[in-house]
């Protein structure tokens, strides 16, 4: 199904912490549920979950990103590590602190979500040494995978000359965007909001129809091609030349959302490197996107059990 090719992955790394327990009795101090902790989980989150899902389906990958110098960027990077990623590309800046979200889940249930982070932009320093080396971390890649969370990294002039070489190179560039500034991803072969995120890009009065949306997101954006992820109602396939392509999502018993997107991501990523069309890679999104949501917290989807999973609802 997919050839292990090269792949650039680029965004910001987080440390997402799963603490799992049960729920049997109110705190006296305030109305709030105790949880009685049975297991703790540490996994790299953010563009780090589409690396590992990368991995998964067989991708080798140089990561480009930033961690803190502390413990948690440490972890990540250590992790990351112990799965064959080239981590070279990944930058360490002592003010940063590593951003980690800690996730409690009771019975199977999120019941809250606690986030250390900051938002500040990639020192100026580290953005020109990061700038001055992409053609370094270029070399070999047959795709560029963008995973935006919106926490400093991606910086515009940063974001500018990585989509600029890669035009320059022919290299396909796909993007899961943050925020309704859509401009920020000018020149990239396709960005992948979901309906919500592409809706407030558009800024168009309420009630436009998807096709309304994509039209003005097309005309405002210099892309080659917009996918729309619209839960419950699959994909949508935007492009100037081939219109609108509808992909009916494979529905599987929701368990959490949490990842899902960079999931696709890594799908759609190891797709197009693989020599596959964006109608092939859009229909494997769906199949993984299925299985992602099944499961609970950021999920990994193998090559094999999407080949399974795609073969099943063929049949």
């Amino acid at each position: 199904m997919f050839t292990p090719k090269k792949i650039l992955a680029v965004g910001d790394l987080m440390l997402d912490l799963y603490t799992f327990g049960s729920v049997e009795r109110i705190s006296p101090e305030a109305p709030i549920p105790i949880l009685h902790v049975s297991e703790e989980r540490r996994h790299a989150g953010g563009v780090g979950n589409a690396i590992l899902n990368l991995r998964s389906l067989g991708m080798q990958v140089v990561a480009l990103s930033r961690v803190g110098d502390d413990a948690e960027g440490a972890l990540l990077l250590a992790e990351l590590e112990s799965e064959g990623v080239d981590v070279s590309g990944v930058v360490v800046e002592k003010s940063f602190p590593t951003p980690r979200k800690n996730r409690m889940i009771a019975s199977g249930q999120q019941i809250v979500r606690v986030d250390h982070e900051s938002t500040s932009p990639l020192s100026p320093f580290l953005e020109k040494r990061v700038i001055e080396r992409l053609a370094l971390y270029l070399e070999e890649i047959a795709v560029v995978a963008i995973s935006d969370y919106a926490k400093g990294f991606l910086t515009p002039t940063l974001l500018s000359a990585l989509i600029g070489l890669t035009r320059e190179r022919g290299i396909p560039l796909v993007v899961d965007p943050k925020g309704v500034d859509f401009g920020r991803y000018h020149g990239a072969t396709l960005i992948k909001p979901n309906l919500l995120e592409a809706t407030l890009s558009a800024r168009l009065a309420p009630g436009a129809t998807i096709d309304q949306i994509a039209e003005q997101i097309l005309a405002d954006v210099a892309i080659d091609h917009l996918m729309i992820t619209r839960s419950s109602e699959g994909i949508s396939l935007f492009s100037h030349e081939e219109g609108r392509h509808d992909f009916p999502a494979r529905l599987h018993q929701v368990k959490d959302v949490t990842g899902a997107g960079d999931t696709v991501l890594a799908v759609v990523t190891a797709s197009l490197a693989s020599g596959l069309d964006l109608k092939e890679a859009s229909e494997l999104a769906n199949v993984a996107a299925g299985i992602a949501i099944s499961r609970l917290g950021c999920a990994r989807v193998t090559a094999t059990e999407l080949e399974a999973q795609n073969h099943r609802a063929e049949c």
